[in-house]
């Protein structure tokens, strides 16, 4: 087993808590000024019992990779609720839940290669890229004059997913999205 820093804890991995097998759902990195010191609060999932948990740790704190088998895998197409993944080695074919895949559906395009790990035989997570590039299908159009920075609009994209992006992203355009927290990174 191989310890990592809590701050390098990310969606998508499994690790080993209070015995159990967790998997991330979300992590965020917290500081707070004066006494306290900075801190990861990991909102995670038990693979086994289906529960939720919010946990603190310490920047400073090792915690337990859980072992799991990589498997570089690409995405096919959704079937229904399923989606359909293939081993890019074997070419055997996977299909997992939208339940399984917690949220990270919107995320996904035709032939975007993820990680899909298994633990005893059996898929417990998708790891997705750190971010993808998505097509804009829908956003309010860009007022002329609008130059605040600090204003965002939402846009809807080609999966279905509404992020949040700057006023002058325009319908069409093909933009960078952050697949931990769905936030606009850039342009593509």
């Amino acid at each position: 087993m191989a310890k990592v820093l809590a701050t390098e804890i990310r969606v998508g991995n499994l690790i080993e808590w209070d015995k159990r097998v967790w998997r991330v759902l979300k992590s965020y990195h917290v500081h707070v000024g004066g006494r306290g010191g900075a801190f990861m609060q990991v909102e995670m999932k038990d693979i086994e019992a289906g529960t939720k948990s919010n946990q603190r740790f310490r920047t400073d704190e090792k915690i337990e990779r859980a072992y799991v088998e990589a498997r570089e895998m690409q995405y096919l197409y959704q079937e229904g609720s399923s989606y359909v993944f293939m081993d890019k080695d074997t070419f055997e074919q996977l299909t997992l839940s939208a339940d399984e895949l917690e949220g990270q559906s919107g995320y996904l395009l035709p032939s975007t290669d993820v990680q899909i790990n298994f633990h005893n035989d059996r898929p417990i997570a998708v790891q997705l890229p750190p971010s993808v590039v998505l097509t804009v299908v829908d956003t309010e159009p860009n007022i002329k004059g609008a130059t605040a920075t600090t204003s965002f609009k939402p846009a809807t994209l080609e999966t279905g997913i509404t992020v949040q992006v700057p006023p002058f992203v325009e319908k069409g355009e093909r933009i960078r999205v952050n697949t931990d927290d769905g936030a606009y990174i850039e342009r593509a």
